[in-house]
């Protein structure tokens, strides 16, 4: 497996993926006992996709712009006027 280049704990608990997780396995469950019909449970995975595929560029994007952040000056009476 590929080293990570974020810390993974944050974002489980920003989106709450655990609960996610939880809830597709709760579908599988209920979808074999006959609960849920076979669409409803089509229809929650495309659902957890989305948000999966949401997190997912959450964190490139996330990882990109801290890739290309640099360090900001100090504002100061001597260089204020500079960009102007």
């Amino acid at each position: 497996m590929a080293a990570r280049d974020y810390e993974v704990a944050p974002a489980t608990d920003r989106f709450s993926l655990d609960d996610i997780i939880s809830g597709l396995a709760g579908d599988l469950d209920a979808l074999r006992a006959g609960k849920i019909s076979v669409n409803d449970a089509i229809a929650r995975s495309m659902l957890a996709k989305q948000i999966f595929n949401g997190v997912r560029l959450h964190l490139n994007a996330t990882k990109l712009l801290s890739d290309r952040a640099r360090p900001v000056e100090a504002i100061s009476p001597d260089n204020s006027k500079k960009g102007a």
